[in-house]
C-alpha cells in the first residue's frame, strides 16, 4: 500500500507540476498588490480542484456512457501522458511555454488569469485529467483506494497553494533555471509511469 501510495503522489506531483506553476502565478500576478494575489492563488486552486475532483467522480461514468473501454482509456491515456512528459524533458518547459502564454494576454483578459493559463491548463492540466481518471479505475481499485488517491491529490493541491503564496520567495530560491531543471525531472519520471500505463492498458484490453 505504501509503494501504491508512493507511486501515486509521485504521478498526480508531476502531472500538477505545482514547482512550474510558480513563474507562470508570478507573470500574471506582478501587477497585483499582497491581498489580489492571494485570491487569484485561492481561486485558482479551487477551479483546479474542481475540475479535477469532477473528472475524479465522474470521469469513468463518462467513458462507460460512450462504451470506450477503460484498457482502451488506460492505453491511450498512458500515450497521452508520455507524450506529455517528453514536452516536459525535450520541449520547452512548462514555466517558459505557460509565461508566453501569459505574456500574450492582454490587460483586458487579466481578470480571468485564476482561470486561465493559471488553474487550467497549469494546474489541472489535461495530463492530470487523464491520470486522475486512471489512477481511480472503479474494476481496479476500491472505494478506500480511490479515498486514498483523492486524498493525495487534495494534499497537492495543497501544496500547490502554499507554494503559490510564497511563489516570489521560492523564485527567488530556484531561479528560471532551477525550476526548468525540477520540470525536466519530473518529465523524466512520469515518462516511466506513462509507458507502464500503455503497456498494461494493452494487455488488459486483450485479456478483457
Amino acid at each position: 500500500m505504501t509503494s501504491i501510495i508512493i507511486t501515486q503522489f509521485v504521478v498526480l506531483w508531476a502531472v500538477i507540476d505545482p514547482i512550474g506553476s510558480l513563474p507562470v502565478y508570478l507573470s500574471q500576478t506582478q501587477h497585483l498588490d499582497a491581498k489580489q494575489k492571494r485570491l487569484v492563488a485561492f481561486k485558482a486552486v479551487t477551479i483546479a480542484a474542481s475540475v479535477l475532483l469532477f473528472f475524479l467522480i465522474a470521469g469513468q461514468f463518462l467513458l462507460e456512457a460512450m462504451e470506450i473501454p477503460l484498457p482502451a482509456f488506460q492505453a491511450g491515456g498512458g500515450l497521452v501522458l508520455l507524450l506529455f512528459a517528453l514536452t516536459m524533458i525535450f520541449g520547452e518547459g512548462k514555466p517558459e511555454v505557460e509565461t508566453k502564454i501569459c505574456q500574450a494576454m492582454s490587460k483586458s483578459q487579466l481578470s480571468d488569469l485564476a482561470v486561465y493559463p493559471l488553474a487550467i491548463p497549469s494546474i489541472a492540466s489535461p495530463g492530470a485529467m487523464m491520470a486522475i481518471v486512471m489512477l481511480t479505475d472503479n474494476h481496479r481499485y476500491s472505494v478506500y483506494a480511490q479515498s486514498l488517491t483523492a486524498g493525495i491529490m487534495v494534499t497537492i493541491l495543497l501544496i500547490t497553494l502554499l507554494l503559490l503564496l510564497i511563489a516570489t520567495k521560492l523564485h527567488k530560491l530556484l531561479g528560471t533555471a532551477g525550476v526548468s531543471i525540477i520540470s525536466r525531472v519530473m518529465g523524466l519520471i512520469l515518462s516511466a509511469v506513462a509507458v507502464n500505463h500503455l503497456l498494461l492498458g494493452v494487455k488488459n484490453f486483450y485479456i478483457t
